[in-house]
């Protein structure tokens, strides 16, 4: 794992490594993390665990930024999933409501929980995840065919805690606010949000080798340039601009822009005959 931000940070100071596999009915998920002191207090499902140290699995199979699936697990083994229909910077909320039926879910700890002064080195988290649970009523084929490739991310919360008497406490500021928390991920975000899809990595479920379309990155990359530069021409001017030049991209070649105003839409080919496109909510497709 590497800092959510990316090089321009120092480098996790705690070891995690993350191994998987697959079946025709679950994808398998392993974590080791590397900790001195153990502690986790959440025990309710669907609480926002990150409040604790824990581990977080980001899934887009459709690779579209939207109706993305997100996974949280602490010490204690207390499950946060849900899905999101927009990510957060386009209005999208939470629907908690999404579970994991079938989930299978084993945590490890080597050390003991909440209790200062033994010497702790870590925790293991394990996952069976049903492919079922990404279908979103059919919009997604599970299980991947093979070569396949998932937008997935890896993310871990870690916070600086002191002893208190026979337990631990967040570590405070001058001000007697609690620290930030440190978040280390597998793919770099280049910012401290996990809620950016398009920055997560990629992973590929069989094949003869990694395939890697260029053009198709590439074009998605030049699409979601427009959208950041959309969003911010509209902080500005209340509205969206209608041309490139506007947004200070003429230079993208071969990308197209319709609308402004109250919406606009962006298109440009990704070689091979495709097309690529992206909307005024962040949905690229």
């Amino acid at each position: 794992f590497t800092d959510i931000e990316g090089p321009v940070r120092p480098p996790p100071s705690l070891m995690t490594r993350v191994r998987m596999t697959w079946d025709d009915q679950y994808w398998y998920l392993a974590a080791r993390l590397q900790e001195p002191d153990l502690w986790a207090t959440i025990r309710k499902r669907d609480a926002v665990i990150f409040r604790d140290n824990d581990f977080e699995l980001f899934v887009d199979p459709s690779g579209t930024t939207q109706r993305y699936f997100e996974v949280e697990v602490n010490q204690l083994g207390t499950v946060w999933d849900l899905m999101l229909p927009k990510a957060y910077r386009d209005s999208g909320s939470a629907d908690n409501s999404w579970d994991i039926h079938g989930l299978k879910l084993a945590v490890t700890l080597d050390g003991t929980l909440n209790r200062p002064g033994d010497l702790d080195r870590g925790w293991t988290v394990e996952m069976a995840i049903p492919w079922a649970a990404f279908s979103d009523s059919g919009r997604n084929p599970v299980p991947p065919h093979d070569g396949a490739q998932w937008r997935v991310n890896f993310s871990r919360v870690e916070w600086d805690v002191n002893v208190a008497g026979a337990g631990y406490v967040k570590r405070n500021d001058a001000a007697g606010h609690p620290l930030p928390e440190h978040n280390w991920v597998w793919s770099p975000q280049g910012a401290v949000n996990m809620h950016l899809p398009e920055m997560w990595g990629v992973v590929q479920f069989g094949g003869t080798s990694l395939h890697v379309d260029a053009a198709a990155d590439r074009a998605r990359w030049q699409l979601r340039r427009v959208y950041y530069a959309e969003r911010a021409y509209r902080e500005k001017h209340a509205s969206y601009a209608g041309d490139l030049a506007a947004l200070g991209l003429a230079s993208l070649k071969g990308v197209r822009l319709s609308g402004g105003g109250a919406s606009w839409q962006a298109t440009t080919s990704g070689g091979s005959g495709r097309e690529f496109r992206i909307r005024t909510d962040g949905r690229i497709e």
